[in-house]
């Protein structure tokens, strides 16, 4: 990637605990990679081995930057970042809407309508960042409210 980093460039799909196939189906692990919850999303990449570890908040915002800007710092809304960084575009990370998993039902939701992903940096005791892909606006952004025990998407990084 254009940040200098080695970027996973497809969901995560280790098995961990605490980690999910939307709707609890296979065929959903293996298109979209699994949902994990904030401290499961950790493991599952510190697992990988080689110094493979979930991105802070940080190194996804330089990420976007290199290819135009997260939609809270871009005149374009995150508009270049989220077409040159989703499936098919000039990065090669190819991002996809895998959705998420609520912590308080479990319900599975926003499939094909956004990519949630985790970063390894806390924003509050049960909170962290996280990254969305949002397929309405076609755009890139960071949330900072992302309740530990939902369950989202992951890249792993490494130097």
């Amino acid at each position: 990637m254009l940040d200098g980093k080695q970027w996973t460039t497809q969901n995560l799909n280790v098995s961990a605990a605490l980690s999910y196939c939307y709707d609890n189906l296979a065929s959903n692990c293996e298109r979209y990679g699994r949902l994990y919850t904030w401290e499961s999303a950790q493991q599952a990449c510190r697992a990988l081995g080689g110094g493979w570890r979930l991105p802070t908040n940080e190194e996804w915002r330089e990420l976007g930057k290199h290819y135009g800007g997260i939609r809270q710092e871009s005149a374009d809304l995150g508009k270049a970042a989220y077409t040159a960084l989703m499936s098919g575009g000039s990065s090669g990370f190819d991002a996809v809407y895998g959705g998420g998993r609520t912590d308080k039902t479990g319900e599975y939701q926003r499939i094909e309508a956004h990519g949630f992903y985790w970063s390894a940096t806390e924003s509050g005791p049960d909170r962290a960042w996280f990254y969305n892909f949002g397929k309405g606006g076609q755009s890139f952004g960071r949330h900072e409210n992302g309740e530990k025990l939902e369950a989202f998407s992951v890249r792993c990084v490494k130097d």
